[in-house]
């Protein structure tokens, strides 16, 4: 087995010292040009397969990722993301991996040049990053490039930014997906409310943006004359003003049976239709937060699309370990599965994988 191969045996076949093996599989110098060539022609050989977790752990060294997303309350996608990075974290603990999660105002292009200049003089050997608009956070990512440190990114796909490896859905199916889900049990309709969450007029997420946008193309291809009738609930109101919102709009548009968020959370508008005993209403959502799924078990949620937020965080931290530590090539692009969540099976649903 090539495991069992030992330093000893690679240095009596290529006529060298133990040391000098050692200085070759480490990349160290200090190795002539000859004894260089025997022994990597014996280990071509001996067909050796170095164990990287083994001389991982014997570099003992320490890293320490640094992963940007912005501020946000609880039960939402992002402590999802959170949770899951620490856990793989906690999973590489004997090879002295740390996490420190920064934080930045999704809106504010200053917040966020304030967060990535402070990460960049803490030296990071890794990074996790939840972008902003390409061309500020662009302004990162080639500091990062200069620097030679590999980063992930989350939630938006930017592929000019050449990131080592991105993690999320395919946002413009992901839309495609939620309007025909919709549409099997609304094309009877006539009307359908869009909740949206915005602040001076923008979204808080590009990929929320492109979900609306493969929404919108899916109805316009398929279902052209049903109207969709936008509500927004401002990110920086008091939650107590959401419910005067969405009673106005209701009273308003008794017509109104389906609804469709884009955002994590469905379960404002769901909550409010339990509250105000409207049973014959329901709002299709992201992401399973306990809040979302309670509304999905008592039916004010008809459907909710789940993006594996977990997973995400657990595999980011994992790709920055295999590629920085074990110095291992991963994958660039990793769309997540789309899933559609009912009351039926949401109990089924589990964090993990495996």
């Amino acid at each position: 087995m090539a495991e069992k191969i030992r330093i000893k045996d690679i240095a009596e076949r290529a006529g060298v010292s133990v040391g000098t093996v050692d200085r070759v599989l480490h990349k160290r110098p200090n190795v002539s040009e000859a004894a260089l060539k025997r022994v990597e022609k014996v280990l071509k050989e001996m067909n050796y397969q170095p164990n990287v977790y083994a001389s991982a752990l014997a570099y003992n060294k320490s890293y320490t990722f640094y992963c940007l997303m912005p501020k946000h309350s609880s039960e939402t996608y992002w402590e999802e993301i959170e949770i899951g990075a620490m856990k793989a974290v906690e999973a590489r603990r004997d090879f002295h991996i740390d996490l420190e999660i920064m934080y930045y105002s999704r809106l504010d292009a200053h917040s966020f040049i304030e967060t990535y200049q402070k990460c960049l003089r803490k030296s990071p050997d890794g990074v996790i990053l939840v972008p902003t608009t390409l061309e500020t956070t662009r302004q990162f990512t080639d500091e990062l490039h200069e620097r030679n440190i590999p980063f992930i990114l989350l939630d938006s796909y930017m592929p000019s930014l050449q990131p080592l490896s991105f993690y999320g859905q395919d946002s413009i199916q992901s839309g495609h997906f939620a309007a025909r889900m919709l549409m099997l049990i609304a094309q009877n309709e006539e009307t359908i409310m869009l909740m949206k969450q915005t602040k001076d007029g923008k979204m808080a997420s590009r990929q929320q943006e492109s979900r609306e946008v493969g929404f919108r193309q899916y109805m316009d291809e398929n279902f052209p004359n049903i109207k969709i009738l936008e509500v927004n609930l401002p990110l920086d109101e008091e939650r107590k003003r959401y419910d005067h919102i969405l009673e106005k709009f209701f009273s308003e548009h008794p017509e109104v049976h389906h609804c469709v968020t884009f955002n994590s959370k469905a379960h404002i508008v769901g909550k409010f239709l339990l509250k105000t005993h409207r049973h014959n209403v329901q709002i299709m959502g992201y992401d399973v937060v306990h809040k979302n799924a309670d509304c999905l078990r008592e039916g004010s949620i008809s459907f909710l699309i789940a993006q594996h937020a977990y997973q995400q965080g657990y595999f980011s931290i994992d790709s920055l370990f295999r590629a920085i530590v074990l110095k291992k090539k991963v994958e660039p692009v990793n769309y997540m599965p789309i899933d559609l969540l009912t009351k039926e099976n949401i109990d089924f649903y589990h964090r993990a994988w495996g």
